[in-house]
Parts: C-alpha cells; sequence; structure tokens
C-alpha cells in the first residue's frame, strides 16, 4: 500500500505541476504578442502614406501600423503585411467620404483579402462590404481571416504563410460621384492562435512574391519563428501521465504484499 501511495501522489504532483506549466505557457503567450505584431516594434518604422493601385505596386506595411492613403471614389487601393504561420489576421479599413451636399446618392464599400498567390481569402467574421448613406460621414469595414496554417495540400485554399494583399474599393456608387476624394485609413493584427492550430509539415517557401519582396520584410522573429507552442507541452505531459497511470495499474493489479510463489523443494 506504500508503494501505491506513494505512486498516486506522484501522479498527482505531476499532473498539477505539467498543467501550472501549460497554463503559465499560455498566460505568456497570450500576454507577450508576437513581435511582429507588437505596436512598439511597427511603430519603429513609418507607416505607408500612399496605396498601391495593383497588386504589383502594393504599399507594405507590419501590424500594427495604421497605413493611410488619399484617394479618388472608384480608385483600387491595394496594401501587403506579412502573416507568419498560427496567426489569425484581422484587418479594419476606415473610409472618411466628401461632404454630403457634394454627393448624389449612397455608396457601397468593399474590403478583401488575398494571400501571396493572389487567392481571395473568406472573413470568417467582420463586415467586409457595408453601404454608406448619403449623409454618412464615413464607412467602416473588417475582416478575420482564418488562423494560418504551416503548411496545406496543394487543393487547398488553406491560407499559408506569407505576403498578404488589403484590396480597398468602392463596389457601387451614382455615376456622378466617381472621381470625389475620399481618405482612407486601414489596420491590421496579428493573434497567436497557438498549438490548438498547429500541424506537421512546413511550407518550404512563404508565399512572396518578387514584386513586393523589396519592401516587404519578413516578421521580425522570421518566417515560422514560432515554432514552439503549447501543442509541445500537452503531448509531453500526455506522455508522463501515461507513464504514471501504467506504473498505477500495474502495481494495484499485482496487490500489496503478495508473496512471490517459491517451488516445493524435491
Amino acid at each position: 500500500m506504500r508503494t501505491v501511495r506513494t505512486l498516486t501522489a506522484a501522479l498527482l504532483a505531476g499532473a498539477a505541476a505539467l498543467t501550472v506549466a501549460g497554463t503559465a505557457s499560455a498566460d505568456t503567450s497570450a500576454a507577450s504578442p508576437s513581435p511582429s505584431s507588437s505596436p512598439s516594434s511597427a511603430k519603429d518604422e513609418a507607416a505607408p502614406t500612399e496605396a498601391g493601385t495593383s497588386f504589383r505596386t502594393a504599399a507594405a506595411f507590419r501590424p500594427g501600423q495604421q497605413a493611410t492613403a488619399g484617394a479618388s471614389t472608384g480608385d483600387y487601393l491595394y496594401w501587403a503585411l506579412p502573416v507568419d504561420a498560427q496567426q489569425r489576421l484581422s484587418v479594419k479599413a476606415t473610409v472618411t467620404l466628401p461632404e454630403a451636399k457634394g454627393r448624389h446618392g449612397a455608396s457601397t464599400w468593399q474590403l478583401d483579402v488575398y494571400d501571396g498567390l493572389r487567392r481571395h481569402q473568406p472573413c470568417t467574421y467582420g463586415t467586409q462590404t457595408r453601404a454608406a448613406a448619403r449623409e454618412a460621414a464615413s464607412v467602416e469595414l473588417s475582416c478575420t481571416l482564418r488562423t494560418v496554417r504551416a503548411g496545406a495540400e496543394q487543393w487547398a485554399n488553406d491560407p499559408l504563410p506569407g505576403s498578404y494583399y488589403v484590396r480597398l474599393t468602392v463596389v457601387d456608387v451614382p455615376e456622378e460621384d466617381l472621381g470625389l476624394p475620399v481618405r482612407a485609413a486601414v489596420e491590421a493584427s496579428v493573434k497567436e492562435a497557438g498549438g490548438s492550430y498547429a500541424v506537421d509539415g512546413a511550407l518550404s517557401t512563404p508565399l512572396v512574391p518578387a514584386t513586393v519582396t523589396g519592401s516587404l520584410r519578413e516578421p521580425e522573429d522570421g518566417w515560422s519563428g514560432g515554432w514552439w507552442s503549447d501543442r509541445w507541452i500537452w503531448t509531453a505531459a500526455g506522455g508522463v501521465l501515461a507513464a504514471l497511470a501504467g506504473i498505477l495499474g500495474y502495481s494495484l493489479t499485482r496487490g500489496p504484499g503478495r508473496p512471490s510463489q517459491v517451488p516445493p523443494r524435491a
């Protein structure tokens, strides 16, 4: 019975220690944002004040920055930013509209996000398209993507590490209002999803087209720099607990103080 009590205490102590370690790791991960998403590090670089007019001329910025641009109603505005594996990207856009007295009707604006292969990525939530009344002073849009995966099948449309394009434009507006000046502001943030979204394998090269390589820098901790996740902790915890449970089960099955069977002498 002493052996059983000792193993039971060790089992409980090991489970408690691993649970505390996992919780502390998760809390640390949640409390310490990725360097690539840190507002203080992003502010070290100037945010763009102009937008591109196509994928090839997209203006580069980082999560945590606010990119701005002046444009005309009807223009297509493009920005690009880096997003790594196990990160969930959220983009918000605000369009300041011309004075109501100079407009002829309502307008509808749309925010789209594409990956490095220019594949349109659906929003999991957010207001991707919104109509603005004639008297409205501004319109706000948002889009949150699925968590970026480290790898995927060739036929899949899963978001992969690399550059992501943000496109903002008006999709419905009176013809008389085309060309009126507007002001756009776009900001992005990334959230570390953790080991629950980790997968085996990795993309050999991030999806960063050569057209933006010169201006779009990689995340400050490198591509797939956050390879460590709480998935490793819980995998190790499961192995330790399984081993302790096996030892405990063997001790209970053998029974306390059972004498060994000694064959009788001839």
